[in-house]
């Protein structure tokens, strides 16, 4: 007699199901239940709208913030599946340099990041004009990391550190004493790498102590046709004496006997001169072991930046203006011009970008920070390329005395900032969404809140730049 075959139901068929998997689909063909009622079933919790295939940008929009942090446009990327992405411009940057994408991304899938990026990349340049391209860049693996439900730092290969080391700026002051007294303060905070601005700054007010001065708040002194702050250093002819020189030392020796020899410690915004007044200085911070020395010229000058580093002990470092790695990263680290380069996500391209950066200089042993000064997001975005390269040392905190900072964004454990280090968020995208509330309070004066921007929908050029 043949055996009758039933189909299971209720509480049997829940279990039936659970012990049979994808199995039990190929045995439901022979079952009286259909195949597309199985499927439904074995289905039902998965989230129909979450398609990474299918998945469509919209829309972008922009919300320009100030105050909690430098002014920032934080970039949002709107989706047919009513997930949102999320980036920043960089600190003082235009949203235009943003907004003037839209029309090159709007029916694209988002999670095509790196095409996307080939595509809107001829419209990011060094500096500032590197923000909007950086910014879409790292809204765009938000994107993907929330449709395929992974951290940013599994897109990009898996992560080497659970925790990213940080460190941090310290307020200027020209008591050295006061400065070393703030010094210790991020030390009782946690922070275990530290850095300073010094320069010439400090020697406005002592008489013979530069050559060549700039004026009395550096603003009024012109080279022909650009204040200073707009000459670049090769041009000013500005020259530090011995007795200035003496003082800026004097500064360091007050930092390091407060502080001790344990902490890194970095200096930065020197002045602008010359590659010989660079070396002096260089070679005169040597006593006081400096983890580096930060764009003491620009970056541009790869051949001096080389001179500087082959003529002193003290590690140089460069970067935060570059944009990508072919843009001048390359140059300088196949050359070995420098001993540590500093790439700004919002700048150099974006997560990705940074995290070519950091592997090309890994290859050619040499170390890899990152500069940031921007929002929270970013600032977990670069938190993901620092997880993920392995020759990473520290990432910048420019918010430390911004009490609100960490209340722009929700759904992480704060604080964000513990003991110096932050840990790699785990959940999709770059871990976090922003606290619509707490943004609308930063917003610059005439600012809304995510306006629409249709009339950046259109492409108004051919973008081809060949024949």
């Amino acid at each position: 007699m043949k055996k009758k075959t039933t189909t299971p139901s209720g509480d049997s068929r829940r279990s039936f199901l659970k012990k049979a998997g994808l199995g039990g689909l190929s045995a439901g063909l022979l079952l009286n239940e259909s195949i597309h009622e199985q499927l439904e079933y074995l289905t039902q919790k998965v989230n129909r709208n979450g398609v990474p295939s299918e998945l469509k940008i919209t829309d972008m929009r922009i919300a320009e913030i100030s105050g909690v942090v430098f002014r920032t446009p934080i970039v949002r990327i709107y989706t047919n599946q009513g997930i949102v992405g999320h980036g920043d411009v960089r600190d003082g940057a235009a949203k235009e340099y943003a907004l003037f994408l839209k029309s090159r991304i709007l029916g694209e899938n988002p999670c095509n990041v790196e095409r996307l990026f080939k595509k809107i990349s001829q419209f990011g340049h060094h500096g500032r004009q590197g923000g909007g391209v950086s910014g879409v860049e790292m809204a765009l693996w938000d994107l993907a990391g929330k449709a395929y439900g992974v951290p940013v730092y599994q897109l990009l290969g898996g992560k080497y550190r659970d925790r990213v080391r940080l460190y941090c700026d310290t307020t200027v002051s020209p008591d050295p004493h006061e400065y070393a007294k703030r010094m210790q303060e991020r030390i009782d905070q946690g922070y275990t790498a530290l850095k300073m601005d010094i320069g010439i700054n400090l020697l406005r007010d002592i008489p013979g102590a530069i050559i060549n001065d700039p004026g009395g708040d550096l603003k009024p002194w012109q080279y022909e046709y650009r204040d200073y702050r707009l000459t670049k250093h090769p041009f000013t002819a500005v020259q530090i004496t011995d007795k200035g020189l003496d003082r800026l030392m004097e500064f360091l020796d007050v930092m390091r006997s407060q502080i001790g020899y344990e902490i890194p410690m970095g200096t930065d915004h020197w002045g602008h001169f010359g590659v010989n007044e660079a070396i002096k200085i260089a070679r005169a911070t040597e006593p006081y072991n400096l983890a580096y020395i930060e764009d003491i010229i620009p970056w541009q000058y790869t051949e001096q930046w080389k001179e500087i580093t082959q003529s002193s002990t003290t590690p140089t470092q460069t970067g935060e203006d570059i944009y990508r790695l072919y843009g001048g990263f390359h140059d300088l680290i196949e050359q070995h011009a420098v001993d540590i380069v500093h790439p700004d996500p919002n700048t150099a391209g974006g997560i990705l970008e940074t995290k070519k950066i950091g592997d090309f200089a890994s290859q050619h042993g040499i170390g890899f920070m990152q500069h940031h000064a921007a929002g929270p997001v970013s600032f977990l975005g670069a938190v993901h390329a620092a997880a993920a390269t392995e020759n990473f040392l520290w990432l910048e905190h420019h918010a430390v005395d911004k009490p609100r900072f960490e209340d722009l964004v929700t759904g992480i454990e704060k604080p964000i900032v513990q003991n110096g280090y932050v840990k790699v968020p785990e959940k999709p995208g770059i871990g976090v969404e922003l606290n619509e509330e707490v943004v609308k309070e930063f917003l610059i004066e005439g600012e809304e809140l995510f306006a629409p921007t249709p009339e950046w929908d259109e492409i108004r050029s051919w973008d081809r730049l060949w024949s």
